[in-house]
């Protein structure tokens, strides 16, 4: 954004028919501080962040913090229940592509996670919009409140992040279900679904934990393209009007609000993982 010509400040009230003399203009970008070098604007950040001030944005000169704090909680609604929908579909795929008795039906199973993994969330939303709202008047987009406003989008946003769960699920359960152990509880007569959730399954849960950890920032990026879809309110609609109109202390506090959420999740399942693996908590003794 700072190595394009111009700035944010320009792209708003350069327009000729607010009727700012350049002189004005001039004192705008030295009250926002876009006139000062790269490094002295970074530096001037990183101390406002600390101070907990997140600046004003340039486009509607309301303070960054309570933009965030406005449609912050959009987006964790649709976030968490896209994701709790993407791990319920990664579970009922993984599942269904592992249990011997669908033989036949492994195979095409187990083509569903790259296939959704390569159709973009901007098509799913659109398709999903036009078939079971313009076509069938299931589920309403516009006007809709509530519960209905939030199932096509978290549907669209449950697509790409079911595809890498799935996959790694897949793969764990087939690399467990070769140990030797495995053997040993099938010959006590252990049915093929018992011997499937409740020894092998569980031992292939630390890998996809780990996944799912680095797959929070797909929901961010997802967020940013659901939203725009389905016209929704929050971060990523925020996010895509700041980017559109160069507001540079916006981007900057949603990129920050990322990151940290992002090394926040990832910390979190780290911690957990002596919690699922009993084999972890014996080797920390």
């Amino acid at each position: 954004m700072q190595a394009l010509p111009g700035d944010g400040v320009l792209a708003r009230y350069q327009n000729p028919e607010l009727g700012l003399t350049p002189e004005q203009i001039e004192e705008l970008r030295r009250v926002y501080g876009v006139d000062q070098p790269v490094w002295v604007q970074y530096l001037t950040s990183i101390g406002n962040y600390i101070a907990g001030n997140f600046g004003t944005s340039m486009q509607s000169g309301a303070r960054v913090a309570d933009l965030i704090v406005t449609a912050l909680p959009q987006t964790l609604v649709l976030a968490s229940t896209g994701f709790a929908l993407a791990v319920v579909v990664a579970v009922v795929i993984a599942f269904l592509a592992s249990f011997p008795p669908f033989g036949r039906l492994r195979g095409f199973i187990r083509t569903l996670p790259p296939l959704f993994v390569s159709v973009p969330a901007f098509w799913v939303g659109i398709l999903l919009i036009q078939v079971f709202s313009f076509g069938l008047g299931w589920v309403r987009v516009i006007g809709a409140t509530g519960l209905e406003a939030l199932i096509l989008p978290a549907i669209t946003i449950s697509v790409p992040i079911s595809a890498p769960l799935s996959q790694v699920l897949i793969r764990s359960l087939d690399e467990v279900q070769e140990a030797p152990f495995v053997d040993v509880v099938r010959s006590r007569g252990a049915s093929e679904w018992w011997l499937l959730v409740r020894n092998v399954a569980k031992n292939a849960l630390l890998p996809t934990i780990t996944i799912a950890g680095l797959l929070f920032g797909e929901l961010v990026a997802g967020a940013v393209v659901t939203e725009a879809v389905f016209g929704r309110a929050g971060i990523g609609t925020l996010t895509e009007q700041a980017v559109a109109n160069r507001d540079l202390p916006v981007i900057q506090a949603v990129v920050l609000l990322a990151a940290v959420g992002f090394v926040t999740i990832n910390l979190i399942v780290d911690l957990l993982y002596p919690v699922i693996d009993p084999r972890l908590r014996r080797e920390a003794a």
